[in-house]
């Protein structure tokens, strides 16, 4: 369920000799899905699957983020950060951990037995949304 983003950052210094900023705010967005996970029977919409889905946001939270964590472009770092936002708040306002499904463009779907051509990948790539951007095609 989350994305989230560099944790190599912590310890690397710039050149003045300052930690960076940003490992503050993958921390602190790192901390808030754990506390969301702990908290999760506030958020849920049934109370019976509870506990399997704080181990799902735990899980995933230190699968993603451990995934992510040599990566060293800012703008990348503040994408990453931003769509471990998008996926909280998407869970606390739907009331699930789980992604919600992607719609791909009816037009670019091929035949069954036809390979994607390049057009066709790009445009499946584009409309994946924010909140799954982390995710490579072998995940989803």
């Amino acid at each position: 369920m989350w994305c989230f983003t560099d944790t190599a950052v912590k310890g690397r210094q710039n050149s003045v000799g300052h930690v960076m900023p940003l490992r503050r705010e993958v921390l602190a967005v790192y901390r808030r899905a754990l506390r969301l996970a702990n908290d999760w029977g506030k958020y849920a919409s049934q109370s019976g699957d509870v506990l399997a889905e704080k181990e799902y946001i735990r899980s995933e939270s230190k699968k993603i983020f451990r995934k992510n964590r040599y990566i060293s472009d800012n703008e990348t770092i503040h994408d990453h950060i931003k769509e471990a936002e998008t996926r909280i708040e998407m869970a606390i306002h739907y009331k699930t951990p789980y992604p919600r499904p992607v719609n791909i463009p009816q037009s670019v779907l091929p035949p069954l037995s036809a390979k994607l051509k390049k057009g066709q990948r790009r445009a499946i790539k584009q409309s994946k949304p924010i909140y799954l951007k982390s995710y490579d095609d072998s995940d989803t």
